[in-house]
């Protein structure tokens, strides 16, 4: 398969998702705002949001100033991004009007605790990480691979406390989600 014809399709999916993710967010945002939810930590979600775009812009540029072709193993690594993005219409569909790019927080909501959240408490940082290793390496963009790996682990040690601190302050998300692991799916119980 030729990157040169794959690349733009993929690059241009990516974008588009993005913005249809913020759409979506902004929508449930303005919905959740109108029922008495309440906002937290709009500084690091600058943040985020800065990390999210800089990492299309390195993926973009290493991929074009350094002509990478497509990683040898690239019919898994596509499978992989396929299922991941199945995976977060599961979360976002899951959450319903819920989901957010951001912390938003309704008082006294009842805890959601279905789809992917009945195995961990953050399925959409999940995908989210498993992106940002996948999709450079589609096309050995390692650079990208790895600085946005590292950003985006120092990002969610900042971001999933300030959620769940946030989750446990106006719900019973505490309660619901005690014996819920972060990230990783329990195997055996």
């Amino acid at each position: 398969m030729s990157d040169y014809l794959t690349f733009p399709y993929l690059f241009g999916f990516i974008v588009l998702q993005r913005i249809v993710e913020l759409v979506i967010a902004k929508r449930n945002e303005h919905w959740m705002k109108r029922q008495g939810a309440i906002e937290i930590g709009a500084i690091h979600y600058r943040f985020i949001v800065l990390m999210h775009m800089l990492f299309l812009i390195s993926f973009f540029l290493e991929k074009l100033l350094f002509k990478h072709g497509l990683s040898p193993i690239w019919p898994i690594l596509l499978t992989v991004f396929v299922l991941t993005q199945i995976f977060r219409i599961w979360v976002i569909q899951s959450l319903g009007r819920f989901w957010n790019t951001k912390i938003i927080v309704l008082p006294n909501a009842s805890v959601i605790r279905k789809g992917p959240y009945r195995y961990i408490k953050h399925p959409n940082y999940l995908v989210v990480s498993l992106e940002i290793i996948v999709i450079p390496i589609l096309y050995n963009a390692y650079f990208t691979a790895v600085l946005f790996t590292i950003l985006n682990f120092i990002m969610l040690a900042i971001r999933i406390p300030r959620e769940e601190q946030a989750l446990g302050s106006v719900t019973e998300y505490n309660h619901a989600f005690q014996d819920c692991p972060r990230l990783i799916p329990k195997v055996v119980k």
